[in-house]
């Protein structure tokens, strides 16, 4: 059983320092996980088959991050095969100049989000990409219908007229993502905008009713989706794309393991699926 700790802080100053401690104490607590470190601050999704060194870990953080808000989960399998930290200039890419801490939303618990969503005036949106909401999303909730977060800014300023006079839900997967949204419809002078505190995992976690969510939540590791009650879900992931795939879409004669899917069929070269197959021949290789 593996322990999954789900977090982020936004909090402007230089972190670089910390990539090298937190490499060390990952391995002396045997974490497994992605932290990403950007001048605005962390978010993180590490995991462990010590839930005492995954306690051990967090309380480190927070000495650094003291506003961390942790969600938790559980998996049979190791749900990333190492500890990495990546560096960026930014939380999420979002193509603007603004900042998560320059504008924020009200944040909504999950126990008042279904009362919220369901208010006549309440426009919910779903600030996630194109694969994440295929699988899964609220029950009327608008797609921006996205390939990045990068075109999400385009997405709020042609809408914008129709958001005016409405209060604004929006949501993803953990909450970061929410954090740079509200200041993006902030900045086009669109006020009324609240967070699902903790995104669709903690609703997930925390809702007694989750009638709302429809479907199963895509996940950044080898879980590749969840269901309602945090379980691995049915889906699987092209290792060239890295969307996620139903049983069905594994029996497309475009699919290739580790090589192709129906969806990136016709996005990469003969160059890039003859890479992915030595690739993937490598890993079948390590496996056996």
């Amino acid at each position: 059983m593996f322990h999954i700790s789900t977090f982020y802080d936004c909090c402007e100053r230089d972190y670089s320092f910390l990539k090298q401690s937190l490499s060390k104490k990952a391995d002396e607590l045997s974490i497994v996980g992605t932290i990403i470190l950007t001048p605005e601050g962390i978010n993180s999704t590490i995991a462990c088959a010590n839930l005492e060194n995954l306690y051990s870990f967090e309380t480190y953080i927070a000495k650094y991050f003291p506003s961390i808000d942790i969600g938790r989960s559980c998996t049979e399998k190791k749900p990333f095969k190492r500890f990495k930290i990546k560096e960026r200039q930014e939380l999420v890419p979002s193509g603007t100049k603004l900042k998560p801490t320059d504008y924020s939303g009200s944040h909504i618990a999950p126990e008042f989000w279904n009362e919220f969503s369901e208010n006549k005036n309440t426009i919910l949106i779903d600030v996630r990409n194109n694969y994440e909401t295929s699988v899964g999303t609220f029950k009327g909730a608008l797609n921006p219908d996205t390939r990045n977060f990068r075109e999400f800014k385009h997405f709020v300023k042609e809408n914008k007229k129709n958001f005016k006079g409405k209060q604004i839900g929006i949501f993803c997967t953990g909450g970061i993502r929410c954090e740079k949204a509200s200041s993006i419809f902030k900045s086009e002078d669109i006020n009324d905008v609240h967070q699902l505190k903790g995104g669709i995992l903690n609703y997930l976690a925390n809702s007694k009713d989750k009638k709302l969510w429809e479907g199963e939540c895509f996940v950044f590791d080898e879980r590749v989706t969840v269901d309602k009650d945090l379980n691995k879900g049915s889906f699987y992931q092209c290792f060239a794309c890295r969307r996620p795939l139903s049983e069905k879409d594994l029996e497309s004669t475009h699919y290739s393991a580790g090589v192709s899917c129906h969806q990136c069929i016709n996005e990469k070269s003969e160059e890039d699926r003859l890479r992915y197959l030595e690739r993937h021949k490598q890993i079948i290789k390590k496996r056996n």
